[in-house]
């Protein structure tokens, strides 16, 4: 390869970068490739230092996602002339020839081989070649555990307990990209959260690319509800975060779980798309605009000072002015607390990609830009029904030492501003909410409700 000379295969001064992009999933799989790079001697290279090897994990959510990777990737070329440029993700896996065509790239792993990239990483290094490593999943895939044990940057943890998706919506990449839903048993998340527990982590996320979906390939099978029963025995001293959840898999079950365990955080986070049956239908979405509303309802009739974040993509091909109002109409009338909007792009390989009736750049960014004035109105009316309430904030950074602030958030996902010049950052305090401040709360520190 051209770039062989400039590639240290003495490894006698190994300096790392990763790049990452994308879902939470991705970052946790950054975190273990991470933390297997520093067990294997290397060190981690600062933002301004070159370094031998940069890895970036990619992904292609979106078109603007993939445009996001690919410049990554020609960065870390330009600024490290003469390291293994490493390049992983979901990009890598659902179009490696455009990865592969990149000059500069020394090494291309497929999500399939993830596990295996530091491994994959230190035998370039060592041989000074390119190399890619790239398969499809087949229909049988086993969960692989990547763990995690620490993560120094953050108050929180995250555990990857599923992975894969099967539901082929129509404008969606992900199955291809990430291959047939699987799952960490029950016995392997217990023992990693009592680990995480022990190293003083008091909140866990679970991640997972279709976390609803959790359980359904083991023998026998588990439901996420279960699996929360399962953790709740162990009384481990801390809380659990759910990430993202399809809203024909949030059950009874989870809603009075959460409802009822203070273990367990106030906030679900749900991917409508669009409030249009017409819009969903063509989506190949499962359940439609008032299931969804009579869901929200519930959460929030058994929650509620609840978080409920909703995932909205606007100008969906076809997607009509009323399809448009549909949706909107459908978020202004029910207690959500924000939205995650996402312009549609086109997918190669997806079904949405060959659809008629695209709707015009210049119109997808104006509906989005109203869907996005429409969440800052949500969280706003949200941060305002939360005044004068207490609330369980997980201490994460200090601000500026004149300001005598920390910044935290809460279960019910709500980032607060407070003093407390002493407070360890993995000790749960209670913070009275007192007054807004752009989009965080300012409050103040109570006496603790909840012990840790």
């Amino acid at each position: 390869m051209d770039r062989k000379a400039g590639i240290m295969k003495d490894l006698s001064a190994r300096f790392f970068k990763i790049i990452t992009l994308g879902c939470k999933v991705n970052q946790y799989e950054s975190a273990f490739i991470k933390e297997s790079l520093l067990n294997s001697g290397f060190a981690q290279a600062s933002e301004r230092d070159r370094a031998d090897a940069v890895i970036i994990n990619t992904c292609t959510v979106t078109g603007p996602a993939s445009h996001q990777s690919r410049q990554s990737i020609r960065r870390a070329i330009r600024e490290n002339p003469k390291a293994l440029i490493a390049v992983t993700g979901c990009y890598v896996q659902a179009y490696p020839e455009e990865v592969s065509s990149i000059g500069g790239v020394g090494l291309v792993i497929g999500n399939k081989y993830k596990k295996d990239a530091p491994a994959l990483l230190i035998e370039a290094l060592q041989q000074g070649i390119s190399k890619k490593v790239i398969k499809a999943f087949s229909k049988q895939e086993l969960f692989e555990p990547m763990p995690v044990k620490t993560y120094p940057d953050r108050a929180r943890a995250f555990l990857k307990v599923q992975d894969g998706c099967e539901s082929f919506c129509s404008y969606c990449i992900v199955p291809q990209a990430r291959g047939p839903s699987r799952s960490l048993d029950p016995l392997s998340v217990i023992e990693i959260l009592e680990e995480l527990s022990g190293r003083g982590y008091r909140e866990v996320v679970l991640t997972g690319i279709h976390l609803g979906r959790y359980g359904i390939d083991l023998t026998p099978s588990v439901s996420l509800g279960r699996l929360l029963r399962l953790i709740g025995e162990r009384q481990l001293p801390l809380r659990i975060r759910l990430s993202s959840i399809e809203p024909n898999e949030i059950d009874n079950e989870l809603i009075s779980l959460a409802a009822k365990e203070p273990w367990i955080c106030s906030h679900f986070h749900i991917p409508l798309q669009s409030g249009d049956m017409r819009t969903l239908k063509a989506m190949n979405r499962h359940y439609s605009p008032e299931q969804f509303a009579g869901l929200v309802e519930a959460i929030h009739d058994a929650i509620p000072f609840g978080c409920i974040g909703v995932d909205v993509m606007s100008g969906f091909p076809g997607e009509s002015e009323r399809g448009h109002a549909n949706t909107v109409s459908l978020l202004e009338d029910l207690p959500i607390s924000y939205l995650h909007v996402f312009p549609f792009s086109p997918r190669q390989g997806t079904r949405a990609a060959t659809f008629a009736g695209r709707v015009e750049p210049a119109l997808i960014k104006a509906r989005a830009a109203e869907l996005r004035q429409l969440s800052r109105e949500k969280r706003l009316a949200f941060h305002r029904l939360c005044l004068g309430k207490a609330f369980q904030v997980l201490p994460e950074e200090s601000l500026r030492e004149e300001s005598g602030l920390i910044t935290g958030t809460s279960d019910n996902y709500i980032q607060f501003l407070f003093p407390h010049p002493s407070v360890k950052k993995h000790d749960f305090i209670t913070v009275l909410s007192q007054r807004l401040k752009g989009t965080k709360i300012l409050g103040r520190p109570v006496s603790d409700l909840f012990p840790s």
